[in-house]
């Protein structure tokens, strides 16, 4: 994987990619909030050589900083799709992990055309009908929250509560120690992402998914209401679920071979 970089006006994207020939899939992987490019190591190593590869750390995380927090969901967006122009990416797949879903679904939103397929992992729809008022209230203010709460609490349900695995946890308590000490920047990034999730959900757009897609839930996902937000979801659009048994919120860690031979199935679809 070939570290790049894509220059904003409010700081610089880091991002890794491996391209094979720019005619066949790309797989467009996306972590979750304050997760970086290594939540999807174990895609990488499956999916490298079969396809194009990339991921990045998003906007604020990790390699990705400095960066201004001024910036909405359609702007993040946009900087991926002038990314995809950067490297001549004419045929991506999203697989995009909880917030990471989002921003998937925020790309199908402004370029239709262009997505070929679409992987939700452990993320929800981005439709304001799947939300009530109050989770809405609450996510613009989630900032003080995880500034005030003690950060060897935040380490223990920030890496327990979110893999079931010993190597899911392992992992993303490396992800998170990368703040360890700069707890402003990890609640900002936090909060941040929670308030343009929210603005992105009232601004009230169909989300409406083309291409090829699917569903992937753990069912031992506890972040907030996952399991509930995927059942609605399957059913109000058709588009196909799967559980993950023996699997948290970051079910590509817990269980990666299950979940690498599903997005392997979307990417066929398409080929």
């Amino acid at each position: 994987m070939l570290e790049k970089t894509y220059i904003t006006l409010l700081g610089t994207i880091h991002y890794w990619i491996h391209m094979i020939d720019t005619d066949i899939a790309t797989l467009v992987f996306l972590p979750g909030l304050t997760a970086d490019h290594r939540l999807f190591e174990k895609q990488i190593e499956y999916f490298q050589g079969k396809y194009n590869v990339f991921v990045w750390d998003a906007p604020a995380h990790a390699a990705s900083w400095p960066f201004q927090f001024d910036f909405d969901l359609f702007d993040k967006v946009k900087w991926l799709n002038g990314i995809f122009k950067q490297e001549n990416i004419t045929r991506p797949v999203i697989v995009g992990q909880s917030m990471g879903g989002y921003v998937g679904q925020t790309y199908a939103e402004l370029y239709p055309e262009n997505l070929k397929g679409f992987v939700s992992i452990d993320s929800a729809p981005l439709q304001r009908k799947y939300v009530t008022g109050m989770e809405l209230w609450l996510l613009k203010r989630m900032e003080p929250v995880y500034f005030y709460y003690p950060w060897k609490s935040l380490l223990k349900s920030g890496t327990n509560g979110v893999a079931v695995s010993e190597y899911g946890r392992k992992l993303m308590y490396e992800i998170m120690m990368v703040y360890d000490g700069d707890k402003k920047r990890y609640s900002q990034i936090a909060g941040h992402g929670f308030k343009i999730l929210a603005n992105a959900m009232e601004a009230n757009l169909p989300y409406e998914i083309k291409c090829p897609a699917l569903l992937i839930c753990g069912e031992q996902d506890h972040a907030g209401s996952c399991i509930r937000y995927n059942k609605a979801w399957h059913k109000n659009t058709g588009i196909p679920l799967e559980w993950i048994k023996g699997a948290g919120h970051n079910s590509n860690t817990d269980k990666p071979e299950i979940v690498n031979r599903l997005i392997e199935r979307v990417v066929k679809q398409i080929q």
